[in-house]
């Protein structure tokens, strides 16, 4: 098993020629321990403040904000000959892809690995060391605003800590997957991390983010796509969190007043008065053109309560998920949702709402429960 360094890490790196050394002492082609801090409370994508690495010889924290070009550190990230090994990864992944371009590959996701081994499946990295490592981490650094200089000394130590322990953690949890032939579940789970749609955000789509936008009247559905569309792409060229913009609530009662002036806007008393003065023109234009879209394929949907069939079907599929997971030492949630539950309720076959290892394992089960055996 890798025995972590135990030294305290470099200096954060901000010139060029240490990170060119530092990247150049790694050691070819193996694992490397990666996690990122980062802000994005104040900005539409997340502002990168530290990225840590290590590769079990050597910790690295490289200050993404030092005015250096992070092409050598992309490099390394990119190779595929080199296993990323993160815990819940997707974050990570997401905040990098400014720098990386694509999504990181191949990676090792001990968040993934451990729900696959029976632990929560969302198990934090700091009880999962504690758990498998019996090593006790420091905590006090969790909402630490990682974009002020200069780091403290604690922040250093807390930093370091979240890669010194990630390759002997991935080494534990891969014996262990291996022990129970689950290493190919894992591999999966990680290679759908890859797909770049998963962190694109299309402006068009904006609206599916918003909850309930499906039971309203078609009408105000297109006025509020049409207005989640604007918002989101404003968002995305000042790069600025939607809620600066204007909030749901906000674009919610426009699509639903309607307003036909500036005025009107005003009125509904849910923007400052110069955010209103100044986003008008912008919301005037996507209503008007809400108002010449068709309305083919948006339709209303209605609350309907599930039949009592349905409900008897989803109860006995919960309870053979359930078994299943219980025979594999797994949590429930890690198979399947209530909700894919529910479209199997419904009449949509298991191997269309299931794939993959989840689908080898649950697809008969569960057609066997919803068939009543």
């Amino acid at each position: 098993m890798h025995t972590p360094n135990t030294a305290l890490p470099l200096p954060p790196i901000t010139t060029p020629a240490d990170l060119a050394a530092v990247v150049a002492g790694f050691e070819p082609h193996a694992k490397l321990a990666l996690d990122t801090e980062f802000l994005r409370e104040r900005t539409y994508l997340a502002e990168l403040a530290l990225v840590q690495i290590s590769d079990g010889r050597q910790i690295a924290l490289i200050d993404p904000l030092a005015d250096i070009s992070l092409d050598p550190l992309a490099q390394l990230l990119i190779d595929p000959t080199r296993t990323k090994v993160l815990h819940a990864a997707r974050q990570d992944i997401e905040v990098l892809l400014p720098l990386t371009i694509s999504p990181l590959a191949p990676i090792f996701d001990t968040q993934i690995a451990a729900a696959l081994l029976g632990m929560p499946a969302q198990i934090g990295y700091a009880d999962l060391v504690l758990r498998e490592l019996n090593v006790t981490l420091e905590k006090s650094q969790t909402r630490t605003d990682w974009t002020k200089r200069p780091l403290s000394e604690a922040q250093l130590h807390y930093a370091a800590d979240d890669v010194r322990w990630l390759l002997p953690l991935a080494e534990r949890l891969e014996e262990q997957l291996n022990k129970h032939g689950r290493l190919a579940w894992l591999v999966e789970d990680c290679t759908a991390l890859i797909n770049p749609a998963i962190y694109r955000m299309n402006p068009t789509d904006a609206w599916q983010r918003l909850k309930g936008i499906q039971s309203l009247p078609p009408s105000e559905q297109q006025r509020l796509r049409a207005l989640a569309t604007w918002r989101e792409a404003r968002a995305q060229r000042r790069n600025l969190p939607r809620s600066w913009v204007v909030t749901d609530d906000a674009i919610r009662a426009i699509a639903q007043r309607v307003p036909t002036d500036l005025a009107g806007l005003q009125r509904l008393a849910i923007m400052p008065v110069g955010a209103s003065e100044k986003f008008w023109p912008e919301i005037k234009e996507a209503l008007s053109q809400a108002a010449e879209q068709p309305l083919n394929g948006i339709t209303q949907t209605v609350d309907v309560k599930p039949s009592p069939e349905e409900q008897a079907a989803t109860k006995r599929l919960a309870e053979r998920m359930r078994s299943v997971a219980q025979s594999l030492n797994l949590l429930p949630e890690v198979l399947g949702t209530q909700r894919d539950l529910r479209r199997i309720a419904s009449g949509e076959p298991p191997l269309t709402v299931l794939s993959g290892w989840r689908a080898d394992i649950l697809a008969a089960p569960l057609a066997q429960a919803l068939a009543g055996s």
